[in-house]
């Protein structure tokens, strides 16, 4: 039988690095939902489009084909054929990612292949709205959250050992405008699915999170 596991929490909770970890330590396939919508977002800002114009991200969806390919144990987005790893994980991605995943038309082009990858395989799969939408029969749900300082921190440190200038209280505001939309958007709003166990890591480290994740999941399977 195939397990799949829900993650979601806001930006900078670490869901990606957590659960990337601990998939590989289970043996899982790890799957990076916000990649995709990131991928979306990169078009539009690349082609001139609006990330907010409903109408002309609908056009363009005819021409953007977005893949998950694993190189090894790694995971790499590709937007029509290019590797679009690194380019996707810019603040100017992020928010863009945040304002094409509140458009419906989006979140229906990308939910049969975030479903097809869960049907074919045990894996852990993150996002915002995985254990309430995606995947809502999952057999474990995990909100991994932090405060939005904490959280702030890390995505600073992160930027600045890849050379960003951002400041900490710019990544700051943007952490805080990006939950705020998150949150209050129509569409699938990010929130714990009922049955999810939510888990702070506000005062935990990177192994000890990880650690945390992997045996929320063993005791459960």
């Amino acid at each position: 039988m195939v397990v799949n596991v829900a993650v979601d929490g806001p930006a900078g909770a670490g869901k990606s690095t957590i659960s990337r970890a601990a998939a590989k330590e289970l043996g899982f396939i790890y799957v990076d939902t916000g990649a995709l919508y990131r991928a979306v977002g990169v078009y539009a800002l690349r082609n001139g489009i609006g990330t907010k114009d409903s109408e002309n991200i609908e056009k363009a969806l005819k021409n953007i084909v977005v893949e998950l390919k694993f190189v090894g144990d790694v995971q790499h987005v590709f937007l029509n054929g290019e590797d679009v790893s690194t380019e996707i994980r810019t603040p100017e991605a992020s928010m863009a990612a945040s304002d094409v995943s509140a458009i419906p038309c989006v979140r229906a082009f990308l939910f049969d292949l975030q479903r097809d990858i869960a049907k074919k395989n045990n894996c852990l799969m993150d996002g915002r709205d995985i254990g309430t939408v995606v995947l809502p029969d999952a057999k474990i749900k995990i909100f991994l959250t932090a405060s939005a300082e904490e959280r702030a921190k890390r995505r600073y440190k992160e930027l600045v050992e890849k050379g960003a200038k951002d400041t900490y209280e710019e990544v700051l505001a943007d952490l805080e405008k990006r939950d705020y939309q998150d949150s209050r958007r129509e569409i699938a709003p990010l929130k714990p699915a009922e049955d999810s166990v939510i888990v702070d890591t506000s005062d935990y480290n990177f192994d000890e999170a990880k650690n945390i994740i992997v045996n929320i999941i063993k005791e459960r399977i």
